[in-house]
């Protein structure tokens, strides 16, 4: 691996991030991925799997607020990042090992544990994103993370398939617990060896991500007739038909179907190797097209993809409704990451994100409760006008009904965002990012860390490349 920097304890505290990132990756893919099978194992139903999917990421996205808060009085920002990242890593041991010791309580145990699992890397991601942007060369940043996310992603990828096929293997030995614990070990050792990492990068006197809040009717006077609250409603309007049924294709997979954890995790997998392949292209044609047209474009296919969900069950089949998906996902995540960071000035950013991501995971959150009732309630045979339908689980009308809603969204405030002035359209330096999480339906999920400066580019609009 060359030199990141020209200072020896800059370029060591790079190299330092490369392998925290690798490491955490492992447990992001090869862990993480498989919370809802954990709760699953002990019969959780729909409206438990959707209190796990969308609360703790809910709960989690305040503590970045913490975070930023804590900023201003510790002043150091490896503390919190430490700190964070310990309570992440503390919180694996009581989700793997409080639900076999106290079996009758075990889905309500596993979510508190995430709740504590995202509350700690949350409340580190505003601090790790501050002590990142000074060490990082301005003029080598999209190449380090280029470079850095490459490798997080194909490693997160085979952490994937490598615990998938390890699960699958204990479950035909009738040690499927076994194989649980094991996936929960390799996890909190590889989260305790990214810390270790953490702990050995240098921590410059810089800016330190703190929270600065204007008073709250200051701050809703500017932003709620701004474009960021446009596309923040629109954004978060779509989180909501999205939870109506994301949450539910594990529980729909693994019980209904009965698949395999094997078959389970290639489906998976699919979406997420799908998204690293399309990144690029899907970068290119925003600098090409813009991300208006990007956003669009994916904006109008998000409706169909649970939709195609109704129609077969078998693996073929799906594999190929996840190829379209993360095809998909990808060239939406990317433009709408481009335009949230566009829309935000830098002196708001730390809040005006957490508030953006608060109002998301509030959607999500809402719409997987929804979700959840409806799965539990809905029948397998529905009759209309002498008609009647009977479907394979009562989970696939929560696809019918996630799709209609994303279509409504789509129709009724995606128009009227993209004929709104005052949003940015053109692409010209692409923004760098990193993977933070990895779901089987939205593939890897990212984390903005700054754009990549101008090398002898003519002028252009501004806009950039995300994700």
């Amino acid at each position: 691996m060359g030199r990141h920097a020209e200072d020896p304890i800059i370029d060591r505290s790079l190299q330092h991030s490369v392998k925290d990132g690798v490491a955490y990756t492992v447990l992001s893919g090869g862990t993480e991925s498989w919370f809802s099978a954990w709760a699953l194992h002990f019969q959780a139903g729909a409206s438990q799997i959707g209190l796990l999917a969308s609360l703790p990421p809910l709960l989690g996205s305040l503590s970045q607020l913490l975070g930023a808060w804590l900023g201003r009085r510790a002043g150091r920002r490896r503390v919190i990042i430490l700190t964070g990242a310990g309570l992440q890593a503390a919180a694996l041991v009581p989700m793997a090992l409080l639900p076999l010791l106290l079996p009758a309580h075990a889905v309500p145990l596993i979510i508190l544990s995430a709740v504590m699992y995202f509350g700690g890397v949350n409340m580190a991601s505003p601090q790790w994103s501050s002590l990142m942007g000074d060490l990082v060369p301005e003029d080598r940043r999209g190449r380090y993370f280029g470079m850095r996310t490459r490798l997080c992603s194909i490693t997160g990828f085979s952490a994937l398939a490598i615990s998938g096929l390890t699960l699958d293997q204990f479950t035909r030995w009738q040690l499927t617990t076994v194989g649980f614990l094991l996936i929960f070990a390799s996890g909190l050792s590889a989260r305790l060896i990214s810390i270790w990492h953490l702990s050995r990068m240098h921590d410059p006197p810089g800016s330190v991500a703190a929270l600065r809040l204007p008073p709250l009717g200051q701050l809703w006077q500017r932003v709620k007739s701004s474009p960021f609250a446009r596309f923040s409603l629109f954004f978060s309007a779509m989180q909501f038909g999205v939870g109506i049924a994301s949450p539910f294709f594990v529980l729909f997979m693994l019980r209904d179907l009965g698949f395999s954890y094997r078959t389970f995790m290639i489906v998976s997998a699919v979406s997420v190797f799908v998204q690293f392949l399309t990144l690029n292209r899907w970068g290119q044609l925003s600098d090409s097209l813009g991300n208006r047209r990007i956003l669009l474009g994916t904006g109008i296919l998000l409706p169909l993809l649970p939709a195609l969900w109704l129609f077969s069950g078998h693996p073929i089949y799906l594999i190929m409704v996840q190829a379209l998906s993360g095809t998909v996902w990808a060239g939406y995540s990317l433009s709408a990451g481009n335009f949230v960071y566009d829309l935000i000035p830098p002196e708001r950013r730390v809040v005006l994100m957490a508030l953006h991501g608060m109002g998301s995971g509030l959607a999500m959150f809402l719409g997987a409760l929804l979700g959840g009732w409806l799965g539990d309630w809905l029948p397998v045979s529905i009759g209309l006008a002498g008609l009647h339908w009977t479907v394979a689980s009562p989970l696939v009308w929560l696809f019918l009904i996630s799709g209609l809603v994303r279509l409504a969204i789509a129709v009724l405030l995606l128009p009227r965002l993209l004929d709104s002035s005052g949003i940015p359209d053109g692409a010209a330096t692409p923004l760098v990012w990193r993977v933070t999480r990895m779901l089987p339906q939205a593939g890897l999920i990212f984390d903005l860390i700054g754009r990549r400066p101008l090398e002898k580019e003519p002028s252009r609009r501004k806009g950039s490349v995300r994700d």
